[in-house]
């Protein structure tokens, strides 16, 4: 009996320690909430990425009063968004910040729930990102679109990549901007590559085919070289020339 009740403890115990890790509710402080950022509301899109080295910026119309917005991983799964500088546009114009009192987000689970003051606006807020890779799942239906840093560029094969597909794609300030007409239930990767890599790949060729060119000629000259030292101590024997077919005499006679 006791080793069932320590069994049940220790269950209770994980159960606990899983809640606090994540899989239970937990408010976002409000200084992260309330710091400063800003955001280009006169987005065409219904949800607008503006990726950057170390962050991005996302700007959703809403058409509810709350929204669900999370990450995916491959290894880890779904993930709340860690955000910070939240703020909502009134249709009007009017933009708030989290100090709002009807403006406010909640790592809930696997997701973050943003409650926002009314249905029909906009809702924008940062998180933080790294590499040469950019994915988020498709939270809210219809257009969707990702602006690469500067210098950015996706559309070679290998270097790049861009799902799902059916997608544009404009260039404008340096910065190109990757779009789908209607998302629903997708997942958006975007692998892009900087113009100053294909400088780089270029001069790597360059180098590896005047390295293999000097060094095919090296070769050739000492190929050259050998045969004709070999012709010089005559030990390129003509076979042709030798009798083995003679029926003469044996040697010595």
């Amino acid at each position: 009996m006791r080793r069932k009740h320590l069994l049940a403890l220790g269950a209770l115990v994980l159960a606990a320690a899983l809640a606090g890790c994540g899989f239970g509710s937990s408010e976002i402080p409000e200084d992260q909430l309330n710091e400063q950022a800003t955001y280009d509301w006169d987005t065409s899109a219904d949800a607008t990425f503006n990726i950057s080295r170390s962050s991005y910026a996302t700007v959703v119309n809403v058409s509810n009063e709350t929204v669900e917005v999370w990450q995916r991983d491959a290894i880890e799964g779904d993930n709340p968004v860690n955000l910070r500088a939240l703020q909502y546009r009134y249709e009007n114009g009017t933009v708030v910040n989290a100090s709002h009192g009807n403006l406010s987000a909640t790592r809930d689970g696997d997701k973050t729930q943003i409650s926002v003051p009314e249905a029909g606006g906009k809702v924008a807020y940062t998180a933080s990102r790294s590499g040469k890779q950019f994915s988020t799942p498709v939270f809210i239906e219809g257009s969707h679109e990702v602006i690469l840093p500067p210098g950015a560029r996706v559309g070679i094969p290998l270097l790049s990549q861009v799902s799902p597909g059916n997608w544009n794609s404009t260039v404008e300030n340096d910065r190109m901007t990757v779009r789908w007409g209607n998302l629903s239930d997708e997942t958006i990767n975007t692998r892009y590559y900087l113009e100053r890599d294909l400088l780089i790949f270029a001069a790597l060729a360059i180098i590896a085919l005047l390295v293999g060119t000097v060094g095919g000629l090296y070769y050739f000259r000492q190929i050259r070289g050998l045969e004709s030292q070999r012709e010089e101590i005559d030990i390129d024997i003509d076979y042709d020339d030798d009798d083995f077919g003679d029926d003469g005499p044996p040697p010595g006679m």
